[in-house]
């Protein structure tokens, strides 16, 4: 098949609470924006800041699991006349899955899955830290096998504030101690450390079904918090969901005749 002319891509996370948008050049989202997922300002001002920090020719391309935020960056879009290719509906998913219903699935976790996969050409667990808390694993063929999800940080902390009466509201951040010595510390602590657990834990889970150790990779607005400093973890990348998204445009151009 003919090779498509390869396109500036700004590719688009629309998460539950941010939307990142970043130019994708070699694997590597340069710059970054990220905002509120229900700024419409914000949104606008940020996809046209980057769209101009993106080569020519230009594409659109999100992964979402927000549909309001979804229609705020096809609204941006529409300012700069572009449409926004959307993976799972104009664009393929990225990678095959062993999945019952691969069309439920987050596409996030698709884009950043695949490109772990596609860099690394092995058995590979992507954690993001986000505000929900997903581990996948995929196959040493690279085949998307599933994962886990749970509570994020932020809203861990949000949900003990609010339905404990003498638990208050705290700041997320990298526990120094093991002991918690008063309420904050605690809750601190049992955050991070609970997160740090439940990773290792469902590693060792996936490593035992696979018959073989996958190389960890973090990703999230949590993830240094997390993951630094945890001897398990081979690396953290901040945008890989952003680059998913431009490997699943590229492999979309690939198979075009």
């Amino acid at each position: 098949m003919a090779k498509a002319m390869a396109k500036g891509i700004l590719a688009c996370d629309v998460g539950n609470s941010r939307i990142a948008l970043g130019c994708v050049v070699d694997d590597v989202a340069s710059p970054v924006r990220r905002v509120a997922s229900d700024d419409p300002a914000a949104v606008a001002q940020a996809l046209a800041e980057v769209w101009q920090e993106t080569p020519e020719p230009r594409r659109v391309a999100a992964c979402s699991v927000n549909p309001a935020g979804l229609e705020l960056l096809k609204s941006a879009a529409a300012n700069i006349g572009q449409d926004v290719l959307l993976v799972g509906s104009d664009l393929p998913l990225p990678m095959e899955t062993a999945l019952d219903h691969p069309e439920r699935i987050g596409t996030d976790r698709l884009c950043a899955a695949a490109m772990a996969y596609h860099r690394l050409k092995q058995a590979v667990v992507v954690a993001d830290f986000g505000t929900a808390i997903t581990i996948d694993c995929v196959s040493p063929d690279g085949v998307f096998l599933g994962g886990a999800i749970l509570p994020g940080l932020a809203p861990g902390a949000e949900a003990l504030a609010g339905r404990a009466a003498f638990l208050p509201k705290i700041e997320l951040a990298r526990p120094d101690w093991v002991f918690g010595r008063d309420t904050r510390e605690a809750i601190v602590g049992g955050l991070v450390y609970g997160a740090r657990g439940a990773l290792r834990e469902l590693t060792e889970a996936y490593a035992a079904e696979l018959r073989q150790w996958p190389l960890l990779i973090l990703t999230g607005g949590d993830a240094e918090l997390v993951g630094e400093g945890c001897d398990f973890v081979h690396a953290i990348v901040p945008d890989l969901c952003l680059a998913g998204v431009a490997l699943a445009y590229r492999l979309a151009e690939a198979d075009r005749p």
